[in-house]
């Protein structure tokens, strides 16, 4: 399988801090990949840059070509789709028109072809009932279903996940990996920031260790999870499983 995405020596600064500093990485198509580390590691910083949200010096090739001089909107055309922390919904838009609004503005996609496209995504989701709901009467794992459900409506052939469930109560948290476990199972091909360590053992095909914006540790989960090779790693891990 061809490298989808790759990042050579990424750095982001933010005024005088280093965020990311020097990181690279590569995804295969159909690959899920997986950063962890503490917060404030670089992580989000990371999948940012990636998707255009935030200025960098390095090299970041989408498709084999840089993504340095192309606009969000255009890596989002293109197949290159975030769901950031948070959910990101337009709280002023129903659960479809929040879905059909991208297609139609961005892929030219008739009202009635995006229309059947996003019902077909909710029942993905399990949200095929929250179809004409405004998103303040969803629980805050519908919301981000639903966010996951208007980057699928984009036929993205990358997702980036920016801690998707960092924002939710525990009880919700299972109903979003769930969905996020069954698109990887479709071969999906991802980046997920993400503190969940079960998930990211489960579902991930390699593990990255972010700490103080530099890469200290990458493999099988495997291997990261039960005999990790960095000090720092370790430490980390001990911590938080």
């Amino acid at each position: 399988m061809s490298d989808l995405l790759t990042v050579n020596q990424l750095s982001v600064h933010y005024g005088g801090i280093q965020a990311v500093r020097d990181v690279s990485f590569s995804v295969k198509e159909g690959e899920q990949t997986t950063l962890i580390g503490a917060n404030g590691a670089g992580k989000s910083s990371t999948v940012r840059a990636i998707t255009g949200l935030e200025p960098f010096s390095g090299e970041i090739l989408f498709n084999g070509k840089p993504i340095r001089k192309r606009r969000a909107e255009s890596l989002l055309r293109e197949g290159l789709v975030m769901v950031p922390e948070g959910r990101g919904i337009f709280a002023r838009m129903t659960v479809l028109e929040n879905l059909i609004m991208a297609p139609m503005s961005l892929r030219g996609m008739a009202r009635a072809e995006a229309t059947h496209l996003a019902e077909e995504l909710l029942a993905k989701v399990g949200l095929s009932d929250k179809r004409d709901a405004w998103p303040s009467s969803l629980s805050g794992g519908q919301q981000q279903r639903v966010a996951i459900a208007r980057a699928l409506a984009m036929k993205p052939s990358i997702m980036l996940f920016d801690e998707p469930t960092s924002a939710l109560d525990p009880e919700l948290v299972g109903d979003v990996l769930e969905v996020m476990k069954n698109l990887a199972s479709e071969g999906m091909t991802m980046v997920i920031v993400t503190h969940e360590m079960g998930f990211a053992r489960e579902v991930a095909d390699r593990v990255i260790f972010i700490d103080q914006g530099v890469i200290q540790e990458e493999g099988k989960p495997g291997q990261i999870f039960s005999a990790p090779s960095n000090p720092r790693t370790a430490a980390f891990l001990s911590k938080v499983l």
